[in-house]
């Protein structure tokens, strides 16, 4: 007969019982979705990224497969030194991504100039026929929010959804560095 959940969170009985496993779907599950909505608003809704929000994917690119991965190491045996290894490289990724988001939020809001190749001058547009350069020449800004829900850009957004993946990484580290711990044993 199969044993029933008794927690009292509904499938909180698999966070404890295997909690790099649950980090990893989680994380993977998060970032996926968060891309897919990056595609959808490029794609989709026509909001072309500037160069800042297509640097704040590169973070996902990386966390979503070797989520993935570690997920699959816990299921088969890896070594728990790699997977915490693992996930200490996604938390290190997506702080970094939640600062570089908060960083853009910052140019949107004006509060600081953003970097010159989206917020800055035209440069130098070379030799030729100078009306057909300007018009092959699309430039997003990045200090111009394309969108905002709650006050927040899509780079805030971004900036809260990556220092949550971060946390439940680090989350992730601790339950295991605590499971593997000679006193809890």
């Amino acid at each position: 007969m199969a044993k029933l959940d008794t927690h009292p969170i509904p499938g909180s009985g698999l966070i404890t019982a295997r909690p790099v496993l649950s980090a990893a779907l989680a994380i993977a599950a998060i970032g996926t979705i968060t891309i897919l909505g990056a595609w959808f608003s490029q794609y989709g809704l026509g909001l072309n990224p500037c160069p800042l929000c297509l640097e704040q994917r590169y973070a996902y690119y990386f966390a979503v497969p070797l989520a993935l991965m570690l997920a699959l190491g816990d299921h088969a045996g890896a070594s728990r030194k790699v997977i915490i290894a693992g996930f200490v490289a996604i938390a290190a990724g997506m702080l970094w991504n939640a600062g570089l988001g908060g960083y853009h939020s910052g140019v949107e809001w004006k509060w600081w100039a953003g970097p010159q190749e989206c917020t800055g001058t035209l440069g130098d547009l070379g030799s030729g026929n100078l009306a057909d350069r300007i018009r092959s020449i699309t430039v997003v800004r990045c200090d111009e929010a394309a969108w905002r829900f709650l006050g927040l850009s899509l780079a805030g957004y971004n900036a809260l959804i990556s220092a949550g993946l971060a946390a439940i990484a680090v989350w992730a580290v601790v339950t295991e560095r605590r499971a593997r711990s000679p006193r809890t044993q």
